[in-house]
């Protein structure tokens, strides 16, 4: 079985637990994959980069767009319905009508996260029912992992695959036994930065 789109390899994993043999692969990939999506669960965002993409959107307000994606480089494309007959037909000029920000989030590895109208430029905010205005053409996701989410991943596998030895979420050790925490403490800390908070 390949992996799609995890965040840390077999490899990495392997290391980790210091195995050598092959025995165990498939199970392992099964526990990479599935902390993967665990991660993109807890971050409310993934990671990993998807092909250029369009989504609609609705417009937030005149000058304002939030990205409902991270978009993972500058290579972006943005068009707008300004009479709502469902076609994109305008399509904006990037540093002359639009700008992606937070700015320089590119020098860091960071994605961008909106889009903010310039030069006299405004999201079209007429109302039609059911109907988006605002087209937004995009690699999705992040260019590369970051480093803490790798180290995320790769303790959440172990996690997982070691999980496979506890019955009802207990680990016994000799003349011991340990309940499994529901959230481990190291991973809470690692992913905290990246996660998106929802506010109602």
């Amino acid at each position: 079985m390949a992996i799609t789109n995890g965040y840390c390899t077999l490899a990495e994993v392997k290391a980790a637990l210091r195995l050598t043999d092959n025995t165990d692969d498939a199970l392992l990939e099964n526990a990479i994959e599935g902390a993967s999506r665990r991660i993109d669960g807890y971050c409310g965002r993934f990671f990993y980069q998807t092909d250029a993409t369009a989504i609609t959107m609705y417009p937030f307000n005149s000058y304002n767009q939030p990205l409902p994606n991270d978009a993972s480089t500058s290579s972006v494309t943005v068009k707008t319905d300004n009479d709502g007959d469902g076609t994109f037909e305008t399509t904006w000029t990037q540093g002359v009508d639009y700008q992606l920000e937070p700015l320089n989030a590119g020098l860091r590895g960071y994605p961008y996260q909106r889009i903010v109208a310039i030069g006299g430029k405004t999201f079209p905010l007429q109302y039609v029912p059911n109907r988006p205005l605002v087209q937004v053409t995009a690699q999705w996701g992040w260019a590369s992992v970051p480093d803490d989410v790798r180290e995320a991943c790769i303790l959440l596998a172990m996690r997982g695959f070691a999980r496979l030895n506890a019955a009802l979420g207990v680990v016994g050790f000799a003349d011991m036994a340990i309940q499994v925490r529901a959230v481990d403490p190291d991973v809470r800390d690692l992913l905290s930065p990246y996660r998106v908070i929802a506010v109602a």
